[in-house]
């Protein structure tokens, strides 16, 4: 096994060596060594791929489809993303030209905070929110600023969106996650009209991440794009909505002059998107919209399964609108440092759970389970809580 040589890993960006490793990655891997423990920790749906995605990830295979794409991804599931993004959500994208495919939302967000971002900015996200906004912030030189809003049923209103602004002139962009992880919190158009009120009168660019757009449980998703379309870069992909986690497809639609600077460094970082990925993807959004549903009707049920019973156990948790998580707040008899009980739980009880804290400031305190698991893992995790909380120390 090769060791670096002394004094080479000096040669790393200082600001690198401080990002932090993604913590919820951390604590799956930390809980993945407990034997027996059942996990609710990623948000990674049980279901498989639908069969005709399968299908033409095969068939591309077959017809050598192995040579390089073009930078956006190919036409046809650019075609396929516009259509999806028309169809559902009354957004207009030219595939050609406003569209830009890639691996993943994770890379989508990547190469958008890449492009925008520079030294001495700042980035605005309502807290709590997925950690990997924060550690980009860092990579561009750019001030991560928290909105908090655990005091406000972790809704971003536009009074706190305006004063924040107002204290933050460096602000460059906003991102808004909905629904939300870890809190499953979805925004109504008139919610999201009140905040394109505030940010209209400003320079700030919208990424809006809507990964779960399809997992809604309350009313039809309303993309902000619709809204304030000058302004909103709209990320979005498979992964969740046809538990295509593993094939890494993702897309940005935003007007042709982003994109245009937004491939640039997404064609130096990974210079195409696979092919047979793509063509699955292109199946799964022309045709897959019958199985989403099915999804989304399963989650539902859980959802609503879980609520009444975790609230037996102590915990209070309100109803996410959507996506595939609860927010635990933990019970006031119990050890409020979520980090150390998130650990209890896994090796005493044998239940994985990522404390709230991995989601920044806001999150303390509280428990993100995933129910992306069936239904008898959720009903075992039930039991093993129910039986370890009886008998813990108050």
């Amino acid at each position: 096994m090769p060791e670096l040589k002394k004094g080479l890993i000096e040669n790393v960006r200082p600001d690198i060596r401080n990002i932090k490793v993604n913590q919820i990655r951390a604590i799956d891997t930390e809980f993945r060594q407990i034997d027996g423990l059942l996990r609710l920790t990623l948000g990674e749906p049980d279901f498989n791929a639908p069969e005709l995605v399968k299908k033409a990830m095969v068939d591309s295979i077959e017809k050598n489809h192995s040579h390089y794409s073009t930078a956006r991804g190919s036409e046809e599931f650019r075609q396929a993303a516009a259509n999806f993004l028309k169809r559902n959500y009354q957004l207009d994208f030219d595939p050609d030209t406003e569209i830009l495919t890639t691996v993943g939302s994770t890379e989508a967000i990547f190469a958008t905070l890449s492009t925008i971002l520079k030294e001495g900015d700042e980035l605005l996200v309502p807290s709590p929110a997925y950690p990997l906004y924060e550690q980009l912030a860092h990579v561009n030189h750019t001030k991560m600023v928290y909105i908090p809003t655990n005091d406000t049923d972790f809704v971003l209103t536009p009074q706190r969106l305006q004063e924040t602004i107002a204290q933050h002139p460096n602000a460059r962009a906003i991102v808004l996650t909905y629904p939300n992880n870890p809190t499953g919190v979805d925004y109504s158009r008139e919610q999201l009209q009140q905040l394109a009120d505030v940010i209209a009168k400003t320079n700030l660019l919208v990424v809006s991440d809507e990964i779960y757009s399809t997992l809604n449980y309350v009313s039809p998703h309303i993309s902000i794009g619709t809204i304030l379309p000058e302004q909103t870069v709209v990320l979005n992909g498979v992964s969740k909505s046809h538990a295509m986690t593993g094939d890494r497809i993702g897309f940005v639609a935003a007007p042709k002059e982003l994109i245009s600077e937004i491939v640039k460094i997404h064609q130096f970082a990974i210079t195409a998107v696979s092919n047979p990925a793509m063509a699955g993807a292109t199946a799964a959004l022309n045709e897959g919209d019958a199985v989403t549903e099915q999804m989304r009707a399963e989650y539902q049920q859980r959802r609503d399964y879980l609520i009444p019973e975790f609230k037996k156990l102590g915990f209070d948790v309100a109803a996410p609108d959507g996506a595939f998580y609860l927010f635990l707040k933990i019970p006031a008899d119990q050890n409020q440092d979520d980090v150390a009980f998130a650990r209890e739980l896994a090796h005493k009880a044998l239940v994985g759970l990522i404390p709230g804290s991995c989601f920044g400031p806001g999150g303390e305190g509280y428990l993100r389970l995933s129910y992306a698991a069936s239904e008898n893992n959720l009903k075992e995790a039930l039991a093993r809580l129910q039986k370890y909380l009886a008998k813990s120390p108050c």
